[in-house]
């Protein structure tokens, strides 16, 4: 092998370590976000559970959660009014709603 080669692949192993080492970080933070959307949200997804109309919401949810709510898709749209109209002293923001949905 030509220490070229060798110096390439050790700087690769590193920024995988790297990366890998970020990506636990990441999704640690995710999971704690998540888990205290989940227990602040738990009247609205026991509920929410079997309804049809926040189950179907479950992908543009994702796509909400993912895009850092700048896509809203119709479904989504649908189980937050729904949400709000059930449960109109619920006070949570639409992306703790939609986690709550992914949640589900």
């Amino acid at each position: 092998m030509k220490p070229l080669s060798l110096v390439v692949l050790c700087l690769l192993g590193f920024a995988s370590a790297a990366s890998a080492s970020s990506f636990v970080g990441t999704t640690d933070t995710i999971g704690a976000s998540l888990a205290n959307t989940v227990e602040g949200t738990t009247n609205i997804t026991s509920s929410a559970a079997n309804d049809k109309v926040v189950l179907e919401a479950r992908t543009d949810a994702a796509s909400f959660v993912a895009s850092r709510g700048e896509v809203r898709g119709v479904r989504l749209e649908a189980a937050l009014n729904h949400i709000r109209a059930t449960q109109p002293r619920l006070e949570a923001s639409d992306m703790q709603l939609a986690e709550a949905i992914l949640a589900l």
